[in-house]
């Protein structure tokens, strides 16, 4: 490209900008210039091609104006216990800053089972909010406006059921379906692959995503039918590069079976979003994040036809690496988190949840949780990190590790194509295996000494257990089984039983889309446990793939 060209392009590109940031409220204390290129250093004798923020193949961002315009989401992500009191703490994050929630469910939630379950003793309410039926989630955003209040939620095999019933409750707030904000995760792929809290067969299971995807098109347009995640491939051991490789590849599988399902991709791609981890390597993560947006605007332009700028654009939340939280000396995590997230912002995330302190211990008090959303505060409005769009670029440093993990992903990505794809490759247990031996070799390496981990196994130091820890108590299942029988002895059980009924006939016509079925009897308070019971007969159980 010509120098002529290239201040033709730049003009036209800084116009867009100056337009573009009228819009926003200018913040005080910020660069004259929001953004820099080549040029800035250069000159005008630089002839190479330049590459734009807002501009496929959005290495450098999504957005032209990126934080200038507004900053990220700051989502924490919450829920403990009973729907009353996960309300509490998410009316406490809003109250004190927090742009958006994320809903954390408890074990049983997440495979689908009720809280009276025989298999769901001891873990109700553990790790994250017991949620049965519509009447659960009436409590857990009482008082929140869903019409407002953009909200994640981490679930996966039962993510059909859980989304009915958040349309549900909006609806009986006066909010239509068209104007709600969210995501929710719905990547079974990956639990497959490394996390575990699967519930059915590969196929039914893409049939579910796909039957959301063209429901949410219709009805929810402002909605995030999926969260595709690489981030608990990562918590499972795997490199940066595997990260993104298998997320992606999992995000091919996804956008196939839409497309095979009769959805023209633009109608839905654009609602894809993706889930990294933020790693302790800073700089590495930067060029992660930054070389994923360019192989996932490459494979739906290339591979995918797609037209729409929207579809090109890898829009990513971010969480900090939960996996890097150490028990030991506990308050050196508020130091990891801090560098994750400023990670997670140099490198172009649209929402973020930090992690606590504590987390390595227990759930996270309320102090911790202070001090983790502070972090993201600081990091927006005092550390200069998001005053300038892509500060990295034109790092050497950080333009060849873009480079390389592209290029070990995309050598990843092929291998599983020529296995048949990612659902393939995970019955196949290859994805599993590559995880494993890449943690298997981080954990050698710790207990070798050849990395190092402070406070683990060097710069140790005698210490007092933590105090102050959040505990569930024990009495928070027997109190939710009573909710749950109260709750089933007032509904209406013949209108329970004729959706149920209803629900597997359509389970049972692999044409028909499940969605309004299932927002039907989540609408009579037929139970989370009820409505995937209906689905496990139709659709079997999956049975994990053990790798020698």
């Amino acid at each position: 490209m010509s120098n002529e060209k290239i201040q033709e392009e730049l003009a036209k590109y800084k116009a867009s900008v100056e337009k573009a940031i009228a819009r926003f409220p200018e913040r005080d204390h910020l660069p004259e210039q929001r953004l820099y290129t080549p040029l800035d250093i250069k000159g005008d004798d630089y002839a190479e091609e330049i590459s734009f923020p807002g501009v496929y193949p959005y290495t450098r961002g999504v957005q032209p104006t990126m934080y200038r315009g507004r900053f990220w989401t700051m989502r924490m992500y919450a829920g403990f216990s009973t729907a009353e009191e996960s309300n509490k703490r998410y009316r406490y994050l809003i109250e004190s800053g927090a742009t958006g929630l994320s809903c954390a469910f408890d074990l049983p939630t997440q495979i689908g089972y009720d809280s009276d379950d025989p298999i769901s003793e001891g873990e109700v309410g553990k790790v994250g909010v017991a949620i049965d039926s519509l009447a659960d989630m009436e409590v857990l955003f009482d008082q929140i406006d869903l019409g407002k209040v953009s909200t994640s939620m981490t679930i996966n095999a039962p993510a059909s059921v859980l989304l009915a019933m958040y349309i549900a409750v909006a609806e009986k707030q006066g909010v239509a379906p068209d104007q709600l904000k969210g995501t929710i995760q719905n990547d079974i792929l990956k639990e497959y692959a490394a996390r575990g809290t699967y519930i059915f067969p590969p196929r039914p299971s893409m049939r579910l995503i796909t039957n959301i995807f063209e429901y949410c098109s219709q009805n929810v347009p402002k909605w995030n039918t999926i969260s595709i995640s690489g981030y608990h491939i990562r918590e499972a051991g795997s490199t940066a590069s595997q990260e993104i490789a298998f997320t992606i590849a999992d995000g091919i599988a996804y956008v196939e079976a839409a497309i095979k399902a009769g959805l023209d991709v633009d109608a839905f791609a654009g609602r894809l979003s993706f889930f990294w981890n933020a790693h302790n390597n800073v700089l590495e993560e930067v060029a992660k994040f930054r070389a994923s947006r360019r192989i996932w605007a490459k494979i739906m332009k290339e591979r995918f036809h797609a037209k729409s700028p929207k579809s090109m654009m890898l829009r990513f939340h971010t969480q900090t690496a939960g996996s890097m939280l150490t028990a030991q000396q506990p308050n050196n995590n508020i130091i990891r988190v801090a560098l994750q997230t400023a990670a997670a912002v140099m490198g172009g995330t649209q929402s973020l949840h930090t992690n606590s302190r504590d987390e390595a211990l227990a759930l996270p008090t309320e102090e911790s949780v202070m001090i983790a959303l502070r972090t993201q505060q600081i990091v927006a409005y005092e550390s200069g990190l998001a005053d300038v769009i892509d500060p990295l670029a034109g790092s050497y440093y950080v333009e060849a590790m873009t480079d390389r993990i592209e290029k070990e992903a995309m050598e990843y990505i092929q291998k599983i194509d020529d296995m048949g794809g990612a659902v393939a490759a995970i019955e196949k247990g290859y994805i599993q295996k590559e995880i494993q031996d890449s943690a298997y070799k981080w954990q050698m390496d710790v207990e070798s000494g050849a990395r190092t981990i402070v406070g683990v196994n060097k710069f140790q130091i005698e210490e007092e257990p933590p105090k102050n820890l959040l505990r569930v108590d024990a009495s928070v299942g027997e109190k939710q089984v009573k909710k749950l029988h109260d709750m089933k002895a007032k509904r209406d059980n013949e209108a329970v039983k004729a959706a149920l009924a209803d629900l597997k006939k359509a389970c049972q016509d692999e044409n028909e889309n499940l969605m309004p079925h299932i927002l039907a009897a989540v609408k009579t308070y037929a139970t989370l446990g009820e409505i995937c019971n209906v689905m496990r007969e139709v659709f079997g159980e999956y049975e994990a793939h053990i790798s020698l």
